[in-house]
């Protein structure tokens, strides 16, 4: 009996221990970090300092005192880092969130304003992390603006006012601005109307300016010899057989006259801004995240970033939940690119009562990436490239992701299907991908390889997409996608279905898309002749490309006729739509019809309104089944 009850004992002894270590491993697990406003004359090393003590998984959440502070690189965490559709190079960062689990980070309502070339969130190879109630600014953008307040189309000149939040130089008749940490010249720009806060209208006949010509010299050039294909948009090699061909005159302090632009001079009182050469520009998105099973940001509002807002590689289940692009300051410009934009990322996508305005790009992104067969070497091994010199560094995917192999100009889907073995990173444009199985004997160099493991689900509800440069939904995944309950109103198409090989090499086959419940308000007043809802391809054929689309009880409020254009797609059905015409700008092409329809097949149109002013309603290659 006093053995049973010693090991009765013993037993209960151990119980209570494991209870005490569960507890204290809990209260351990939720411990947090309050940041004062004390620190908010430069967070950066107070911040940085804690986030290091984060990396033992001993803190769960980290709270900042309502307020504004400011983050400045010199003292910030230093790392080189490649970065889809950005240029690759060192960056600083206070928030260095790497290989952490169940982080919460809350500014509670406090600004976060940073200086110079940082990314304010470095989020990598972590799971469940959430960032919420913070806004995240720069003190100085990364674009400049001016005012046009004079033009002269027979000499072709403008002039431009330039207030003193733009510091410049005029260099051997170049026009550069001066930030404290950064500068650039006018390289890539676009036109706002300030009556609208929005991109102007037909802009395309404006800008972007004419910032480059032809070299007038160029001697033996055949003489510089690659033994392999090579990039010529790259930084290396992209400035060749090019010159400045815009220059700048100051006419008094702060009012810079600019002659040689090639297309129309832009209109007075347009706001035009500016950001420098197109591979320099993309160096400082607000949130980069990669590697990351789980990821929220919740009331995050983005006025600003040299980049995108989010730019998010090879994630996992990532939700946006009144996360808002928006200028500040009188600004015009919010991000100097896309607001968000995914790649190779899988699991669901969820965007949910945002707002993307005025950012250089499109709203979203949403892709994989072909990468080039260039070396068969073995029966089961073959070298990469990657096509696009910002997406290299890019890992196209991890052990046993099942790889397609992929011929264009016979299929826009996969020949063959093989697991990945392991992958050697040689360089950012060159791996060695070792399989599981033998490589087909069809297989051969140019053909290309995408990750079909690396698709995601997307939920897009309830989000406001407008007075942009670009597009507003670019979406390229075989899995479910439901876009519904937004509003539109962008330079270029609302929603791009696009399959490209070409220059991004961004890839994916659309398939059960649901377009629904959303207005499409004055889309395509860039001065492209598009559709509001485009599917595309960059390959000539006649291939099915896109299965499965509905496109249903959507408002389209348009000043020009073509609504819907779609090519290479099985399965369309356009159905209980309205469309009317909002008499905003004047028509642009009034010979199109409201609906093109090119290589496609099984395409109905029931029960829509139509109130406008086309001839025609639609325009195909091939019988379609009209329900009107």
């Amino acid at each position: 009996m006093n053995k049973i009850r010693e090991i009765t004992y013993r037993v209960m002894l151990v119980i209570v221990v494991l209870t005490i270590l569960c507890f204290s491993c809990k209260e351990e697990k939720t411990k947090e970090i309050i940041f004062s406003t004390d620190i908010s004359a430069d967070a950066t090393p107070a911040v940085l300092a804690s986030i290091m003590k984060v990396q033992d998984n001993s803190i769960s959440v980290i709270k900042f005192e309502k307020g504004t502070y400011h983050f400045f690189p010199e003292k910030g965490k230093e790392e080189y880092c490649y970065i889809s559709n950005h240029r690759d190079g060192m960056v600083r960062t206070a928030f260095p969130l790497k290989g952490l689990d169940n982080l919460t980070v809350d500014g509670q309502g406090s600004t976060f304003i940073f200086h110079g070339i940082m990314i304010p969130f470095l989020v990598e190879e972590s799971k469940d992390i959430t960032i919420k109630n913070v806004s995240i600014d720069w003190e100085d953008p990364f674009n400049s603006e001016g005012l046009i307040v004079d033009r002269d189309e027979e000499k072709k000149t403008f002039d431009i006012k330039i207030s003193e939040n733009y510091p410049y130089e005029i260099r051997n008749g170049e026009l550069v601005f001066i930030k404290p940490y950064y500068e650039h010249g006018i390289g890539q720009s676009i036109c706002f109307d300030p009556q609208r806060s929005a991109i102007a209208f037909n802009t395309e006949e404006y800008t972007g300016l004419t910032s480059t010509r032809k070299v007038g010299v160029s001697r033996y050039l055949e003489n510089v010899k690659y033994k392999y294909g090579h990039d010529r948009k790259s930084l290396e090699f992209g400035f060749r057989g090019s010159e400045n061909r815009l220059v700048a005159e100051e006419i008094e302090p702060g009012l810079v006259r600019i002659h040689n632009h090639g297309k129309k001079m832009p209109k007075l009182g347009w706001i035009i801004s500016m950001k420098g050469d197109k591979r320099l520009n993309r160096l400082a998105p607000a949130f980069r995240v990669k590697f990351v099973n789980g990821f929220n940001a919740e009331n995050v509002n983005v006025h600003h970033a040299g980049g995108m807002g989010i730019i998010a590689e090879n994630s996992r289940d990532l939700i946006l939940d009144n996360f808002n692009i928006v200028p500040s300051q009188g600004r015009m410009v919010s991000t100097t690119a896309d607001a968000t934009h995914f790649v190779g990322c899988r699991g669901k996508i969820e965007m949910k009562n945002c707002t993307f305005n005025n950012q250089l790009d499109d709203a979203s992104n949403i892709h994989g990436v072909y990468q080039k067969i260039v070396d068969i070497l073995d029966d089961n091994r073959l070298g990469v490239y990657m096509g696009h010199h910002q997406q290299q560094g890019f890992v196209i995917g991890t052990p046993n992701d099942t790889l397609g192999l992929v011929r264009l100009s016979d299929s826009f889907f996969p020949y063959k299907k093989l697991t990945i073995k392991n992958i050697e990173f040689l360089n950012g444009r060159y791996q060695i991908i070792t399989f599981n199985e033998k490589l087909p004997e069809k297989i051969k160099i140019g053909d290309l390889l995408e990750n079909l493991s690396a698709y995601p689900e997307v939920l897009i509800k309830n989000c406001n997409i407008g007075n942009n440069r670009a597009r507003g939904i670019l979406v390229s995944t075989p899995k479910k996608t439901v876009i519904e309950d937004n509003f539109f109103h962008t330079e270029m198409e609302g929603i791009l279905v696009p399959l490209e090989s070409g220059h991004w090499y961004e890839s994916g086959n659309a398939a059960n898309l649901f377009i629904r419940n959303n207005t499409f308000q004055d889309c395509q007043h860039s001065g492209y002749n598009r559709g509001v809802i485009r599917f595309d391809t960059d390959d000539d054929n006649e291939n099915v490309a896109f299965k499965n689309i509905e496109i249903t009880n959507n408002t389209f409020n348009q000043f020009d006729n073509l609504i819907l254009q779609a090519t290479n797609t099985d399965g369309i059905l356009f159905k209980g739509n309205t469309i009317t015409n909002s008499g905003t700008f004047p028509q642009r092409n009034p010979q199109n019809p409201v609906i093109k329809i090119k290589a496609s097949k099984n395409v109905r149109f029931e029960d829509n309104s139509y109130d406008s002013k086309a001839t025609e309603i639609i325009q195909s290659d091939s019988h379609i089944s009209n329900g009107n």
